[in-house]
C-alpha cells in the first residue's frame, strides 16, 4: 500500500469517526429538544390547578357512595385477613410444628402469590367489567380462607395461601384502575386513604378480634377459627362487588384536560409485553415501582418477625400482641385523613411535591428501626413502631393515587399487574427468603434491622429522584388525550376517509438512545408509500414499530383507525399487516414448495384454500413455480427475494411492508420484483416500501416519506421529492439504507 493510499484511508476514518460523533451530538441534541418539546404548563396537566373539591363533592362528581362503600369494605376484608396471619403467626407454627423461618416464609411468601394473580386480573381489568373480575375473585378468596382454617400441615398452608394470594391480588391490580375511573382528580387522595383508613380501622381491631376468636375457641387449635369466620364477611362482600357500575375508562383526566368526554368505539388490543415495555418507559412510574420492590423487603416480613420477637423477646402471649398492633394502628386511623387531603391540596398545587413527600416519609424508618428494636419493654417498643406504621402506610396509600395519574388509562390494570411483581414478588418473595435465613441463624431484631434500614433509604431515595420527571410523564398524558380527541374528531367528521394506516408521535429508543423523534405519517388504503432516507436514519425502526416487533415510548400506531400501538406481532399479523425484512427470509435446506407450505401452515385445515394460495404465488411468480422442487439455497439471490415475497403474500396483507426490496439485485431481478408489486397496487393493496434506490421508489410509490436523524423531513407525492435536490442527494450519495 503506497503511503498516499496510507493517509487517503487515515483521512477517510478520520471524516468517518467525525461523521459518526457529530450524528451522535445531532441526536442527544434532537432528543434534549423532543423532552422540552412535550413539557406543559403546570395548569394544563391533569389534575392540575383549578377549584379545591371536597370529598362529598368528588364522589357526587363520581360514581356515588356506594362503589366507595363496596371499596372500602373490600380493603377492611383484605386488612382483617392480613391481621389473622400476622397476630397468629406463633400459635400457626406452634400447631402445625414447624420452625419459625418456616413460618416467616410462608407468611411473607403469601404477598409473593399475588402475582401469580396480578397479572391475568390486570389483563382483564383493562378489558373487561371490573365488578365482574373483583366479586369473582372475592367468592375464591372466601373459599380459600375456609380452607386456611382446616389445614394440617404446613404443606397444605402453602397451597391455601396460594389461593389466597391469587384472589386477593384483586385489590391492586383491579381496584386501583377502578378509583381512577370511579371518582375525579382533585379527591383520588382521600379516597385512596379514606378507604386505606377504613382497612386500617379493622386493621386495627382485627388483631384484638382474631386473638378474641381465638382465645374464645381456645385450645391449640383456636387460631382454625379465626379463617373460618373470616370467610363469612368475605362471601357478603363478593356479592355486593357484582353489583359495581363500571365507570368509562379515562373519563375524568379527559373531562379535565380535553373539557369533554368520549368512548373507543374500537377498543384496542393489548399485550402484556407491549403494555409493560410502554410502561417501563415512564421513568417516575419505574422509580415508584422499584422503590417499592425495596420497601417490599420490610413490608410483608416485619410485622411477622415483630410478633415472633414479642413472643421469644418478652414472652407476650397472643392477646398481648394483638393489644400491640392495634396500638400501632391507631396512629395510621388518626393521621390518614389529614394526609390524604394534604396530598390532593400539594397536588393540586405541584405534583413534584406530592411526590417528593412520599419520598420524605419513609426515609426516617432507616432510623427508627434500629432504636425500636433496642427498647426494654413492650410499652417503649409499640411506641417506637407507632411513628414508623403511620409514616411508612401513609406513604403506601398515597402511591396508588400516583401511579393511576401517570399511566395511560389503557394500561391501569397492568400498570397495577407490574407494580405488583415488583412489590410482592421481588420486595415479598426475597423478603421473606431474607428474613427466614436471618432470623433463624441470628434471631428477628437483627434480621428486621439488616432488611428495614437499606430498602428504607434505596425507597426514599427513588421517590425522590422520581420526582423530577413526573411533569414530563404528565405532559405525556396531555399530549396522548389530544391526540386521541383529535383523531376522535377526524373520525367522526368523515368515518369514509380513514387512512389504512397511522403512525403519530412516535419516539422510539433503544435503551437510552433514542432513535426517532415525533414521527408521524399516514398511508391511504391501496397507496403505496415509500419510505426513504439517510443511513441510520431509522426506516427499519418504524417497520418494526408497524409489525409490533417493538414499543415506541411514545406515539400511537393504528390500523383503519383502531389503536394497535399495544397489540403483539401475531394480533396485528391476523389484523393484516405484514412485514418482509431485509436480507434472508427463507429455510435454505427446504424446497420452494415446503417454503411455501410453511408459511401457509395457519391454512392447513381448509385444503382448498391452501392450495389456492400456493397456486396464486406460482402465478404471481412464474420463475417459482419452474423451481417448485429445488432446494431454496440453490436459487439466486433475487429468487430468494422472491420466494420471500411469495411467503409474506399468500397471506394476503391488508398493509404490506417492504424492507430493501431491490438491496443487491441484478436490475432484471428487480424489474421482475417491481411487476409484481405493480400487480398488487393495481388489485388495491396497501404497500409501504422502504428502497435503497430513489429511482425504483419514485417509480412505483405515490408518495415518500424522507427521514433524517429520526425526524421526517419530507411528506408529499413522490415526483416532489426527486425536485429536493438536498434531500435526494442524500439517497444518489450511497447513505440509505437504515
Amino acid at each position: 500500500m503506497s503511503t498516499t493510499d496510507a493517509h487517503g484511508q487515515e483521512g477517510r476514518a478520520a471524516d468517518l469517526a467525525g461523521a459518526v460523533l457529530e450524528a451522535e451530538a445531532e441526536r442527544e441534541r434532537l432528543q434534549g429538544e423532543a423532552d422540552k418539546q412535550i413539557l406543559f404548563a403546570d395548569d394544563l396537566l391533569p389534575g392540575v390547578g383549578g377549584e379545591e373539591m371536597s370529598l362529598r363533592e368528588g364522589l357526587r362528581a363520581g360514581a356515588g357512595s356506594f362503589p366507595f362503600f363496596v371499596l372500602m369494605l373490600l380493603i377492611m376484608v383484605d386488612e382483617l385477613e392480613s391481621a389473622t396471619l400476622g397476630v397468629l403467626a406463633p400459635d400457626i407454627r406452634d400447631s402445625l410444628g414447624i420452625s419459625s423461618g418456616t413460618m416467616v416464609f410462608l407468611a411473607s411468601a403469601s404477598g409473593s402469590f399475588l402475582i401469580l394473580g396480578a397479572l391475568p386480573m390486570g389483563w382483564m381489568a383493562d378489558r373487561m367489567r371490573r365488578a365482574r373480575i373483583i366479586g369473582f375473585a372475592h367468592v375464591v378468596f372466601a373459599v380459600f380462607l375456609f380452607l386456611c382454617g382446616i389445614v394440617k400441615n404446613a404443606f397444605q398452608l402453602f397451597w391455601t395461601r396460594l389461593g389466597v394470594g391469587v384472589a386477593k391480588s384483586s385489590n391492586y391490580s383491579v381496584n386501583g384502575t377502578f378509583i381512577a375511573d370511579a371518582y375525579p382528580i382533585g379527591v383520588r387522595g382521600r379516597v385512596g386513604a379514606a378507604t386505606f383508613v377504613a382497612g386500617r380501622m379493622i386493621g386495627t381491631l382485627s388483631p384484638v378480634i382474631v386473638t378474641g376468636i381465638a382465645t374464645l375457641a381456645g385450645g391449640p387449635d383456636g387460631w382454625r377459627w379465626a379463617y373460618i369466620s373470616l370467610a363469612i364477611p368475605v362471601a357478603v362482600v363478593s356479592f355486593l362487588a357484582f353489583r359495581l357500575p363500571e365507570p368509562p375508562r379515562g373519563q375524568f383526566e379527559k373531562q379535565d384536560v380535553l373539557g369533554e368526554v368520549f368512548e373507543d368505539e374500537k377498543p384496542a388490543p393489548i399485550s402484556v409485553e407491549a403494555a409493560f415495555a410502554r410502561l417501563w418507559q415512564i421513568q417516575t412510574f419505574k422509580s415508584a415501582i422499584v422503590a417499592f420492590a425495596a420497601l417490599g423487603f420490610g413490608l410483608f416480613t416485619v410485622p411477622v418477625l415483630s410478633n415472633i420477637f414479642l413472643e421469644d423477646e418478652f414472652g407476650a402471649k397472643a392477646f398481648e400482641r394483638g393489644i400491640a398492633a392495634t396500638v400501632g394502628g391507631i396512629g395510621v386511623f388518626v393521621v390518614l385523613p389529614f394526609v390524604g387531603r394534604y396530598y390532593d391540596r400539594l397536588y393540586r398545587k405541584d405534583p413534584e411535591k406530592a411526590l417528593r413527600i412520599i419520598g420524605y416519609f419513609i426515609l426516617p424508618a432507616a432510623l427508627l428501626t434500629p432504636v425500636q428494636y433496642f427498647m426494654p419493654n413492650v410499652p417503649l417498643f409499640v411506641l417506637l413502631g407507632v411513628p414508623q406504621i403511620v409514616l411508612m402506610l401513609t406513604a403506601f396509600a398515597m402511591v396508588g393515587p400516583l401511579l393511576q395519574a401517570i399511566c395511560p388509562y389503557r394500561l391501569r390494570g397492568l400498570g397495577g399487574a407490574l407494580g405488583s411483581l415488583y412489590i410482592f414478588f421481588i420486595g415479598a418473595t426475597g423478603g421473606a427468603l431474607l428474613s427466614g435465613l436471618l432470623s433463624d441463624e441470628f434471631g428477628p431484631r437483627t434480621a428486621v434491622i439488616a432488611i428495614v434500614v437499606p430498602t428504607s433509604i434505596i425507597g426514599g431515595y427513588l421517590f425522590l429522584r422520581g420526582s423530577r420527571s413526573i411533569k414530563y410523564d404528565l405532559s405525556l398524558v396531555v399530549a396522548e388525550l389530544q391526540e386521541e380527541l383529535d383523531e376522535h374528531k377526524r373520525q367522526q367528521a368523515d368515518p369514509e376517509d380513514i387512512p389504512a394506516l397511522q403512525v403519530n408521535n412516535v419516539d422510539y429508543s433503544y435503551g437510552p438512545v433514542q432513535v426517532l423523534f415525533d414521527v408521524g405519517f399516514e398511508v391511504r388504503s391501496g397507496e403505496v408509500l415509500a419510505l426513504l432516507g439517510t443511513n441510520g436514519a431509522g426506516k427499519s425502526t418504524i417497520l418494526r414499530a408497524i409489525a409490533g416487533l417493538g414499543t415506541p415510548s411514545r406515539g400511537v400506531i393504528r390500523l383503519h383507525g383502531q389503536t394497535i400501538t399495544y397489540a403483539t406481532p401475531e394480533q396485528r399479523a391476523r389484523m393484516g399487516i405484514r412485514i418482509l425484512i431485509g436480507g434472508k427470509g427463507v429455510f435454505p435446506a427446504m424446497t420452494v414448495r415446503e417454503n411455501l407450505e410453511m408459511a401457509a401452515f395457519v391454512y392447513r385445515k381448509d385444503e382448498a384454500d391452501f392450495e389456492h394460495r400456493i397456486d396464486r404465488m406460482y402465478d404471481l411468480f412464474p420463475a417459482l413455480s419452474e423451481k417448485r422442487r429445488d432446494a431454496a439455497s440453490t436459487l439466486s439471490g433475487g429468487q430468494q427475494q422472491m420466494l420471500a415475497l411469495a411467503m409474506t403474500l399468500l397471506h394476503e396483507p391488508d398493509v404490506l411492508a417492504i424492507d430493501e426490496l431491490s438491496l443487491g439485485l441484478a436490475p432484471v431481478l428487480v424489474q421482475e420484483l417491481l411487476g409484481v408489486v405493480e400487480r398488487l397496487k393495481e388489485e388495491g393493496m396497501t404497500i409501504i416500501i422502504v428502497e435503497q434506490s430513489l429511482n425504483v421508489a419514485l417509480s412505483i410509490a405515490d408518495r415518500a416519506v424522507f427521514l433524517e436523524k429520526g425526524q421526517v423531513r419530507f411528506i408529499g407525492p413522490a415526483a416532489e421529492l426527486a425536485e429536493r435536490d438536498d434531500l435526494a442527494r442524500a439517497v444518489f450519495l450511497g447513505k440509505e439504507g437504515g
